[in-house]
């Protein structure tokens, strides 16, 4: 029988109300991080950091990803047909309604939007590329429109690995640069590193069997370093170029 929802994930806290609990676990908190850490390495590329567009970019893909993509991600959940059961592969169950899910990503985009609109429009309006396929994707992907066409590993890496990075360079210098897009590259094969050992994971999860072989520890162990390590890689750059 497949698990109900994802209360008992690594990243969901132990302590708490359930809702609470499940509040947090709606975040994503490692992989909202990772996209995160994209956007400040993306950032400390340029020759001339303005800190408030550090800041500004983060809460932007905060907003976006961390709080409206999952909670869209939660909306757009399809039915898993198996042996003798179908269930929902919402993450979260029934736990939250679509209702509230609607209205959590919406009060997130709007202030996201309004942020990311007043750096295109006073500062660098080159971002606006990055905003549009952002707000794209944001749908695409996680409502599964288009039949799915874009609900596929290379768009994730895409939309959440390579576009943070370049929006973390563009909305510090107006531009893209050989160099942003060499390491947006890096991080989108992260992204994709991080996906394709989440996936199986989920499934190993979902599932209920026993796992002789330890594949979700190991799985899990994958995702840890991963997430851990890129942001911890968005630290170390920005400490280096806050301190020089």
């Amino acid at each position: 029988m497949p698990a109900p929802d994802r209360r008992s994930e690594w990243f969901v806290p132990r302590f708490g109300s359930l809702r609470f609990r499940l509040w947090i676990g709606l975040l994503f908190l490692p992989y909202t991080g990772m996209v995160l850490a994209f956007t400040l390495i993306g950032g400390m590329l340029a020759e001339t950091i303005f800190w408030d567009r550090v800041g500004a970019i983060a809460l932007i893909y905060f907003l976006g990803l961390g709080v409206a993509a999952h909670a869209l991600d939660a909306v757009g959940g399809k039915e898993i047909h198996g042996p003798g059961s179908k269930t929902a592969a919402r993450p979260w169950g029934e736990h939250f309604s679509k209702r509230q899910l609607w209205i959590l990503a919406v009060s997130a985009l709007l202030p996201a939007y309004t942020l990311g609109f007043y750096y295109i429009l006073f500062e660098t309006p080159q971002l606006a590329v990055v905003a549009v396929l952002e707000g794209f994707f944001l749908f695409a992907y996680n409502l599964e429109l288009f039949r799915g066409r874009f609900h596929t590993d290379g768009w994730f890496a895409f939309s959440w690995g390579v576009l943070p990075v370049l929006a973390g360079y563009v909305i510090q210098t107006n531009r893209i640069s050989a160099p942003a897009l060499i390491l947006a590259g890096a991080m989108g094969l992260f992204s994709l590193v991080e996906i394709n050992a989440s996936r199986p994971y989920k499934e190993l999860r979902r599932s209920g069997r026993i796992d002789p072989f330890l594949h979700q520890v190991r799985y899990e162990t994958i995702l840890k370093c991963v997430s851990l390590g890129v942001m911890l890689l968005a630290a170390g750059l920005v400490t280096w170029r806050w301190a020089g």
